[in-house]
C-alpha cells in the first residue's frame, strides 16, 4: 500500500471537556496503542484498565511510580495482530485531539478511529456515570498532499498546547521562543518529546519517515526552532481542521 497521510481531529460534543485529568489522558494514550490492531479487541480491556497496572508503552524508568503519566508508560501491552495505522504525531487537548496517520490496511483509519472513539467513550461514560455521545461526530480528516504541509503540520499539532498558556500564538508572531519551547517540553500529552529525543511514549508513534524528513533541516529541534521564528498559521490554514 502506498503511504498516505491524513490529519485527523475530533472534539467533544458541544466542545465539552473529554480529558479531565491525567488518568483520562493516560487512558486515551493506552487506547491509541491497544486498539491499533486488526485483531478484535478483548472486551476486558475496557474493564481491566488501571493506572497502577498500565502497560509499558515507553518512558523513562527513572520516573516515580506515583506519577500517573509514568504509570501510563510502564504497563506492558500485549497487543496482537497487524497495526491498522501508523501514528506519526499526536496531541491531546482538554476538549479535542489531533492525529497524523497513515493507513496500513484497507480502511485502516476508519477502523482505528471507530475502535478508539468507542473504546474511550465507553471508559469516559462509565467513569463519569453519564450516557450519550462524547464526541461531536465520527471524526474530521483531510488528506495531506502538499509537501510544505509535511513540514508545517507536525509543528502545528505540537504547538496546540500553547492554547492553554498563550492562545494569541494563533494570530501573532511567537516572540518568546525559549519559553515556548520550555512549555512544550513540560507538556506530556503529545509526541513532541519523543521527536525531541526525550522518551515519553515512544511506542505510540512511528517516527522513521518524519525523522528522515526533518534531517534535511538539521533535525526536529532545529527545524522547530526555525519554524517558530517565521511562524505563520496561514501556511497551513487549509489543513488545520479547526
Amino acid at each position: 500500500m502506498q503511504q498516505e497521510f491524513y490529519h485527523v481531529l475530533n472534539r467533544g460534543v458541544d466542545k465539552r471537556t473529554i480529558f479531565t485529568d491525567s488518568r483520562d489522558y493516560a487512558r486515551f494514550i493506552h487506547d491509541l496503542y491497544e486498539f491499533n490492531s486488526t485483531e478484535r479487541t478483548d472486551p476486558n480491556v475496557y474493564r481491566n484498565f488501571s493506572i497502577d497496572k498500565m502497560m509499558d508503552i515507553g518512558c523513562s524508568s527513572s520516573e516515580s511510580k506515583s506519577d500517573v503519566a509514568s504509570a501510563a508508560s510502564r504497563q506492558h501491552v500485549l497487543r496482537t495482530g497487524e497495526r491498522l495505522v501508523d501514528i506519526h504525531f499526536f496531541c491531546l487537548m482538554p476538549n479535542h485531539y489531533h492525529l497524523l496517520l497513515s493507513p496500513l490496511v484497507e480502511h485502516g483509519i476508519s477502523l482505528f478511529m471507530k475502535k478508539v472513539n468507542m473504546g474511550y467513550a465507553k471508559y469516559f461514560n462509565e467513569r463519569n456515570e453519564r450516557s450519550g455521545s462524547l464526541f461531536q461526530g465520527k471524526y474530521k480528516s483531510i488528506h495531506i498532499t502538499n509537501e510544505a504541509h509535511f513540514m508545517y503540520l507536525p509543528f502545528y499539532i505540537h504547538l496546540n498546547p500553547l492554547d492553554l498558556c498563550a492562545p494569541e500564538w494563533r494570530i501573532q508572531k511567537i516572540n518568546d521562543i525559549k519559553n515556548t519551547l520550555a512549555y512544550l517540553t513540560s507538556y506530556r500529552w503529545s509526541s513532541h518529546l519523543d521527536y525531541s529525543g526525550r522518551r515519553n511514549f515512544p511506542s505510540i508513534t512511528n517516527r522513521k519517515f518524519f525523522e528522515k524528513f526533518f534531517a534535511s533541516a538539521g533535525g526536529y529541534d532545529t527545524a522547530l526552532n526555525n519554524y517558530l521564528k517565521t511562524f505563520d498559521i496561514q501556511d497551513i490554514t487549509s489543513v488545520t481542521l479547526e
